[in-house]
């Protein structure tokens, strides 16, 4: 083989630009050079590997193909159930054909499969993270050493232990230039972005109240009977995690989070200590750890209050909205669930049609009519794509703990009866799963039932220094 004498030049890929010097930028450098035909048809596909097949994970899949922000393929699953993996790899296929590029040997079942599904990708690729959240950290730091990009869904952390462990993951995470996003996706909502800004610019005065309330029936898996014996007790509660404490953070975690973030988002704050109360009632064979109504109180450093109720009740009056009050007027921050926001001002406090200052208006998509809002849940990932790409700083894991940890400090304030501060929910040292990153498929569950096929509930006034 002859060797030349001309020296070589290492030539950037169209991927390596995009990754190194943001997508507007390498648009400009490649215009003014000439790539060899060896780089003529490279594929700039960033791959995704999904871990937790749910209908969750399914969801984020499908939001992460259909952005315009540039080609993705999934190349992996893993999860422990498979005919969760089966459901959600068929649901895909069905919906995005080309893009699914999964065949069997990149199907992952078992607690290990994290890692195999991770090892499928390297680079700018994404890991998606819609598992219960107890193996929340355990997956995040895999990602870390094979310095992956994250999505993960919320909550992050249900306990002190784990929101102090992702806290130090996240610091390492911003130290590889990881971009990660997190599953609060009412932060990405344009409407809600142009009220926190209104707010800001003092339409409303000074903020002297917000409210919040996610009131429905029976939610997902919240309610479970006794496990019938077809699967393990350990593999019962990942089947059902929104009724365990461990898996989920229960209902209020699970539930509430959305409505108490976005009003610390308009106040632009995270409340400094909570007073809750709750109960079980009409429970019949149920015996799952959540309560079925919690009102918390959440105080801010300077005083203000935010007020969150939740219930799962048959038959209830239901409602799930958050709203802000201020000195010159009122504001709807969410009404009718997550999405469109409805996102409005209102002269004074009567929140009426008539009396609206500003509401929300589409003038970006042109197709679109003027109350439009484009969903929040396409929107986050459109935000990932583009840091991505462009090799913005992208990382929301802080905010995501933070957010976690206040939704926490409400719940424990009423699974235990006692006034919790941001500090004490930090520093309480009861973790509900020590051992997630050591469960298999044969372990015994985190938290166990009596011989009657009951768990352990909370006492408020009793249980004081932990939940259960």
């Amino acid at each position: 083989m002859s060797e030349s004498n001309e020296p070589i030049i290492a030539t950037p890929s169209r991927r390596d630009l995009l990754k190194s010097v943001g997508g507007a930028a390498a648009a400009s450098v490649l215009a003014g050079v000439a790539i060899p035909d060896v780089y003529a048809a490279e594929d700039n596909t960033l791959k995704l590997a999904l871990i937790g097949c749910g209908g969750r994970g399914t969801g984020a899949v499908e939001n992460a193909l259909a952005s315009h922000v540039g080609p993705a393929k999934l190349v992996a699953m893993a999860d422990v159930f498979r005919e969760n993996l089966d459901s959600s790899y068929q649901a895909l296929v069905n919906k995005f054909s080309v893009k699914i590029d999964v065949p069997e040997e990149r199907k992952f079942i078992g607690f290990d499969g994290y890692k195999k599904a991770m090892d499928c990708l390297s680079g700018s690729d994404v890991a998606i993270f819609t598992t219960p959240l107890a193996f929340r950290w355990v997956h995040f730091q895999y990602a870390i050493e094979k310095g992956l990009n994250v999505f993960m869904e919320k909550p992050l952390t249900s306990d002190g232990p784990t929101s102090k462990r992702m806290l130090a993951l996240a610091e390492e995470s911003l130290k590889k230039n990881m971009k990660v996003g997190v599953g609060l996706m009412c932060r990405h909502c344009e409407a809600r972005g142009e009220l926190f800004k209104r707010i800001k610019d003092g339409q409303m005065g000074e903020l002297l109240l917000l409210r919040a309330y996610r009131l429905a029936g029976p939610t997902a898996s919240a309610f479970s009977v006794k496990n019938p014996g077809k699967v393990s007790d350990l593999m019962y509660q990942i089947q059902r995690f929104h009724s365990f404490l461990w898996a989920s953070g229960g209902a209020f975690s699970d539930f509430l989070i959305h409505n108490i973030d976005e009003c610390c988002w308009m106040k632009d704050a995270w409340p400094v200590e909570a007073k809750a109360i709750g109960g079980r009632h009409y429970r019949g064979d149920y015996i799952d750890q959540n309560f079925d109504s919690y009102t918390s109180e959440y105080t801010f450093a300077d005083g203000t209050k935010l007020y969150m109720e939740g219930r799962c009740v048959t038959g209830a009056h239901q409602e799930f909205a958050s709203y802000a009050q201020g000195t010159k007027g009122a504001a709807v921050i969410s009404q009718s669930g997550h999405a469109p926001s409805h996102a409005r001002i209102f002269k004074d406090q009567r929140m009426k049609n008539n009396n609206i200052a500003w509401k929300w208006k589409n003038t970006k998509y042109k197709d679109k009519p003027a109350d439009y809002e484009k969903s929040p849940y396409q929107l986050e990932w459109d935000d990932l794509w583009t840091a991505i790409r462009e090799n913005k700083p992208y990382n929301e894991v802080k905010r995501g703990v933070q957010a976690s940890l206040v939704t926490s400090m409400g719940r424990m304030a009423a699974h235990t009866g006692r006034i919790i501060t941001y500090d004490q929910m930090l520093n309480c040292p009861h973790e509900f799963a020590p051992n997630s990153d050591k469960l298999t498929l044969t372990s015994a569950a985190p938290v166990m039932p009596d011989k009657n096929g009951k768990y352990p509930i909370p006492e408020p006034g009793i249980k004081i220094d932990r939940e259960y």
